[in-house]
């Protein structure tokens, strides 16, 4: 269902000539599945060119024409639904039935931009306030920043891709997109549809560079905002950056907390923990990294816990019956297991999992994870997860807190108060109570605080951080 070679795309239009070929291996068998036209430094200057000779026409292509170039791209994402997800489940290692909720997710976001679209809107501002000010009167409209960049990770090479794209169209700011050169197919085919419409020239230009020939989407003045998910190297992007706007998501450790009141529930609560866990194999940002569970249940979660993960199926991700599918590579994979050994060494207690063989790592859980280890510190990014009990919700939180990084947090409780406080305590972008941190929705405020970002994705907050607002005072005369 792979085509040979895909071109990249550069002021809307296919590319296929190139010196260089970029390999996509399969995840899951190592073998090239399919090969992408390479650019280079050249290809990136005409595209940022391009882009910023597009912004006055996409400044001046209306509402309604952004609209129907979203809603052409949703109904040919529905029409090509199959390949996306065979194409995600192949670059990605990503289980199938995963790779097809995330292009229902693409194809979500999209909606929900071609809804936004035509309701970008100002406001009308009193400025009578005092006799000084009698016969004025305050307008605001928000209009586009310009061209925009964006680099994307490896992990969600469809849905995060939407998450920049479809609100640069909504907004009318021109792009020039990185995807990661491990996952670059579907921000490809997404680029094959978008070349189908309309747009202005040069109003996308979708480009899988290698790390050495990016730098321009960082300093390059004339692109007004950069846009960066990936790891802790966005702040040195963010310093490089100059005067344009930057938004960061940086990933984080997220920490889920199982209140004392969850006894008739836990069956429940171990389903989305493990689903919360383990889904993608761990490679998500909100993956749940640190389970706290009230002294109370602990005993009883760990036995339903070990016992859920040992009846997840591992292998070959284009089998319907397959949970676990690999890591992005090997590299990872090692690491992973690198930091595991590190906390068996200082004391942990591997409950399960823990094997490696290539890129497939199992799943894994311990407990007893010394505070100091690398696996309770960073950003695990795998199928791996450790339990930890408290005694009051108070160290709960505390414990939770005791993190660099701020993305989300879950929470199960009962108890209002609990969730209340949680929700005002709890240093995180943002607070999921009564289910895993692992949740969201593709129209909802999402990003971190701390080390874990700055700016807030979903559609509408996208927009926002693309579009500044714009005064007009208007005097009696």
């Amino acid at each position: 269902m792979l085509a040979k070679s895909y071109p990249y795309y550069l002021a809307n239009r296919p590319v296929k000539a190139g010196k260089k070929k970029l390999d996509v291996v399969d995840k899951y068998t190592g073998q090239v599945a399919s090969r992408v036209a390479l650019p280079d430094s050249a290809a990136l200057e005409q595209a940022i060119a391009a882009a910023h000779a597009a912004a006055g026409p996409m400044k001046r292509f209306r509402p309604y024409e952004r609209q129907a170039v979203l809603e052409h791209c949703i109904k040919r994402f529905a029409q090509r639904r199959d390949e996306l997800a065979y194409a995600l489940c192949v670059e990605a290692g990503k289980p199938i039935n995963d790779s097809v909720g995330e292009v229902t997710r693409l194809i979500e976001t999209f909606k929900i931009a071609a809804e936004e679209a035509v309701r970008i809107n100002g406001e009308t501002i009193n400025l009578e306030i005092s006799q000084r000010s009698a016969g004025y009167h305050g307008y605001t409209r928000r209009v586009p920043l310009g061209p925009v960049a964006f680099i994307t990770p490896f992990n969600f090479p469809l849905n995060l891709v939407a998450h920049k794209v479809a609100p640069a169209i909504a907004a009318g700011c021109p792009f020039v997109l990185k995807p990661s050169e491990r996952t670059p197919l579907g921000a490809l085919i997404i680029g094959e549809i978008l070349a189908e419409t309309n747009l202005p020239v040069g109003a996308f230009s979708i480009l899988p560079l290698d790390g050495k020939h990016a730098e321009p989407l960082v300093t390059d003045p004339r692109l007004k905002l950069l846009s960066f998910t990936g790891g802790l190297i966005g702040w040195d992007l963010k310093a490089r950056a100059g005067q344009k706007k930057v938004t960061l998501e940086l990933g984080g450790n997220a920490a889920c907390i199982v209140d004392e009141d969850q006894e008739d529930r836990l069956d429940a609560v171990v389903d989305r923990l493990v689903f919360g866990a383990f889904y993608q194999s761990g490679q998500s940002c909100i993956s749940v990294q640190r389970i706290l569970v009230h002294d109370d249940l602990y005993d009883a979660l760990r036995r339903k816990l070990v016992a859920k993960v040992k009846t997840l199926k591992a292998g070959d991700p284009k089998k319907k019956s397959t949970f676990l599918g690999p890591m992005i590579d090997e590299a990872a994979a090692e690491r992973l297991e690198g930091w595991i050994a590190e906390a068996k060494k200082a004391g942990a207690r591997v409950l399960c999992g823990g094997g490696r063989k290539g890129s497939m790592l199992e799943a894994t859980l311990l407990d007893n994870v010394p505070r100091n280890a690398t696996l309770q510190r960073k950003e695990a990014f795998g199928p791996v997860a450790l339990l930890e009990r408290f005694m009051t919700f108070d160290e709960a939180i505390a414990i939770v807190n005791d993190s660099d990084f701020g993305l989300q947090a879950g929470v199960f409780t009962n108890n209002l108060s609990h969730a209340m406080r949680a929700w005002d305590e709890l240093e995180q972008g943002g607070v999921i109570v009564n289910d895993v941190p692992s949740f969201r929705v593709d129209n909802m405020p999402y990003g971190g605080a701390k080390s874990s970002g700055i700016g807030r994705e979903g559609v509408r907050y996208a927009i926002e951080d693309m579009t500044e607002t714009r005064l007009m005072v208007m005097r009696d005369v």
